[in-house]
């Protein structure tokens, strides 16, 4: 028999990763665990439904509105737009922050009593309502308790309720325990069985509560249209705030425009009553400088002068024109009749008597030169003739000098006008600036005034017709369906945490649980070769090898079987196999009571011990008897023939029980007899299976070990602590047991093995007589 573990055989053995586990097999746990996760999700769901009806639903209430940015009528831009006074346009922000304005809610909240709420009690909770209520509480002086208490107001008369166990009168004014209230109701109340739950809360709680529920945006980042949302219990509650809201919000804006067309009105009528005594003054001035300075008009009196000496420049010209014309009249009459040229121009004179003189000169000198080129000079009608003339030069020439002294005089009376015309029209420029310069004051203030005037009457008249600059596009409407809570939301979740619960449940077991639970536990913990692996089962039958049948634990055990020729030394030499384990429980009693019978179902006789001197349980569960066996082999009161016993239905299947419970089974253990034994058996049987205690609890086995060929390891998922495996490794590698070698049992267990075995009370028990009752094998 060797010491060395160097046989051949190479146990299968699954690696994973240590930081990359199989996800299906993690999946399969789960999915192993079905049951719960299918109950969870049922109370999940029941859950869900039972929240939903506890809770309040919250209805969403949205109204658009337009800001107008081109305003209508009369407003500061218009009315001070000439003197620069100009305000910004409307900016949206600015609209959405008032609208969002404390104020602005408060007056809201104050109008319509919403800092008073009532509630009718159902059957899941109180549920608020609004406008149905039988009355009105009216909070007179509110003493501080009551915003901390729910007052019960209940109608036992027409005219009267009971408010938190008293009685007091409706319509009047009422001292309670919580200030100064009134209970109004406008028609006689009916006598209910529930009352009223009302709610008086601080007016700024109220408004803070109803603005953090208010939410303002703008449909779009080009548009003017805002868009009001509104989040409340009751759909028309919100309606009517909302309307309320958008009215207060266009009155405040109503409010502002007429302060400014008041603020402008106000202005106008003191600039009016300056301006009008300005006016008056430059007035006066101008009357005063006309007077002073004799001025009508004195454009049209400049006019005046200038065509007056224009008429003189005409005149003077025409009389130096006839002057001139008559200049050349008197050279032609003082001319000798020899040298006398042709008549005399007559331009510009109209004197008849000069005319016809000259014309009367001129045809006796025609006469005369007719007749003179016929006649003598001493011819009497030629001196007749020249008679004639000379009496007509000299009627003419006399004729010529009144005519001359008269345009002479006349000339010089125009060229005085001339003059004086000229050194008036010099002064008129200076004249005229003056004027100017108070006729501009004049004209500016009246302009002014007139202005002012007409701004009057359209501010007037604004002020009469102001709009708000907005318009409510959508009135408010709520949706049919609540949208708190969200019965496909709240469902998802508690089926999300009834999935999670088993999840974690499971995950908390196995990061608190010290159990191996999974082959990779053991193939980290330990490098001691796994032979083999046997399912979970329920079976409480302790034999599960009997011939023809056909399971997988049976089947698992064949492969158990098939793997121990691997473990010989010589393939035809008998061979001991000892199965033991870390703790009670592990199923080395069932494995090798089983691996026994599948060996004697092929014909290979086999022998198991019952070696477990402490707490035998084999011949129990076989309902065999233990009056004589090992403890009387060891201390030589029986032959092997004698404690030899043959497992009923298995021919070439034995049993050596256990025989009473010595007081010492270490000190027989460690006796020669055991090797005897062991020797003796070999030469009898094909295989030897040897049922030992727990190496965790008693040294046993430590003492079988050195006789045996082979060691089977028994390790029970969900039951073996994690912490022995590194007592099996070190076993394994100082070489305490030949060929070790591990049997992975219950794989896959959800539940333990119906086999009952434990070493609760092991020493304490191990001096009583056997007088134990049946129990399954482990």
């Amino acid at each position: 028999m060797s010491n060395q573990n160097s046989y051949t055989y190479t146990s299968y053995q699954l690696y994973e990763a240590e930081n990359s586990p199989n996800m299906r097999l993690v999946l399969m746990r789960y999915v192993r665990q079905w049951k719960w996760f299918l109950g969870s999700l049922l109370l999940a769901g029941v859950g869900a439904y039972a929240y939903l009806q506890f809770q309040t639903p919250i209805y969403k209430t949205q109204t658009s509105l337009l800001i107008k940015d081109d305003k209508k009528g009369l407003s500061e831009e218009s009315i001070l737009k000439e003197i620069d006074i100009l305000s910004p346009k409307k900016v949206i922000e600015n609209e959405m922050e008032i609208l969002k304005s404390y104020a602005l809610m408060n007056k809201v909240v104050g109008s319509m009593g919403l800092d008073v709420q009532y509630f009718r009690p159902t059957s899941t909770g109180n549920r608020e309502i609004y406008n149905t209520a039988p009355f009105r509480l009216i909070v007179e002086k509110a003493n501080p308790s009551i915003y901390d208490t729910k007052l019960e107001v209940l109608a036992v008369g027409p005219n009267r309720v009971r408010i938190n166990d008293e009685l007091y009168a409706t319509n009047q004014s009422i001292k309670t325990a919580f200030g100064q209230l009134r209970v109004f109701a406008s028609k006689p109340l009916k006598v209910a069985t529930d009352p009223i739950v009302v709610q008086v809360l601080p007016r700024a709680v109220a408004v803070d509560e109803y603005l953090k529920n208010l939410t303002v945006e703008p449909s779009s980042k080009a548009s003017t249209v805002l868009q009001m949302t509104l989040l409340d219990a009751v759909p028309r509650k919100g309606e009517a705030l909302l309307d309320n809201l958008i009215g207060e919000y266009n009155r405040a804006a109503i409010v502002d425009k007429n302060v400014v067309a008041s603020n402008t009105l106000n202005f106008i009528d003191d600039r009016l009553r300056l301006i009008a005594g300005e006016l008056t003054t430059v007035e006066k001035g101008v009357e005063s400088f006309k007077s002073s300075e004799g001025i009508t008009d004195l454009s049209s009196q400049a006019q005046l002068f200038l065509e007056t000496v224009k008429d003189n420049d005409t005149q003077l010209n025409q009389a130096s024109l006839q002057l001139s014309s008559i200049n050349g009249i008197e050279s032609y009459v003082e001319s000798k009749s020899n040298s006398r040229g042709a008549a005399p121009a007559m331009l510009g004179l109209n004197d008849p008597v000069l005319i016809g003189l000259v014309g009367k000169l001129s045809e006796l000198e025609l006469q005369r030169d007719q007749l003179a080129r016929t006649t003598a000079t001493n011819n009497p009608i030629l001196q007749s003739l020249d008679s004639q003339i000379r009496a007509t030069k000299t009627s003419l020439s006399e004729n010529i000098a009144g005519i001359k002294q008269g345009l002479q005089n006349t000339q010089n009376k125009l060229r005085q006008t001339n003059r004086r015309l000229e050194s008036q029209i010099r002064t008129i420029p200076g004249k005229e600036r003056a004027l100017v310069n108070i006729t501009r004051q004049q004209s500016i203030k009246n302009n002014l005034y007139t202005y002012l005037l007409e701004k009057r009457e359209e501010t007037a008249l604004s002020y009469a017709s102001t709009v708000a600059d907005s318009r409510t596009i959508d009135p408010p409407r709520t949706g049919r369906k609540p949208v708190k809570p969200v019965e496909s939301t709240v469902f998802i979740l508690f089926g999300l945490l009834g999935l999670l619960l088993p999840v974690g449940v499971i995950a908390a077991g196995d990061a608190l649980n010290d159990r191996v639970s999974r082959r990779s536990d053991v193939e980290t913990a330990s490098q001691v070769p796994i032979i083999g692996e046997v399912a979970a089962t329920r079976n409480v039958d302790p034999l599960v090898m009997v011939s023809g049948k056909r399971s997988v634990i049976a089947e698992q055990i064949r492969a158990l079987r098939t793997n121990l020729q691997f473990l010989r030394s010589h393939p035809t030499d008998s061979q001991v196999i000892l199965f033991t384990s870390s703790i009670g429980g592990e199923g080395k009693s069932f494995m090798s009571l089983n691996l026994g019978a599948s060996l004697a179902l092929v014909d290979r006789p086999t022998v198991i011990l019952e070696m477990d001197l402490r707490k035998p349980k084999l011949h129990s569960v076989l309902k065999m008897g233990n009056s004589v066996g090992i403890s009387n082999y060891l201390i030589q009161e029986a032959t092997l023939d004698d404690i030899i016993q043959e497992i009923p239905g298995f021919p070439n299947y034995h049993i050596i029980t256990s025989g009473p419970i010595p007081p010492n089974p270490s000190e027989l253990l460690s006796s020669p007899m055991l090797e005897q034994l062991l020797t003796e058996l070999r030469a009898r049987y094909a295989y030897v299976i040897v049922d030992s205690p727990p190496i965790g609890l008693v040294t046993d086995a430590q003492l079988i070990a050195p006789h045996a060929d082979a060691t089977m390891f028994m390790v029970r998922q969900e039951h073996t602590p994690k912490s022995y495996l590194k007592m099996i490794d070190v076993l394994y590698r100082e070489n305490r047991f030949h060929r070790l070698n591990l049997v992975l049992n219950a794989v896959g267990a959800g539940t333990s093995y119906q086999y009952g075995y434990g070493y609760g009370g092991y020493y304490e028990e191990a001096d009583k007589p056997d007088k134990r009752p049946t129990r399954t094998i482990r």
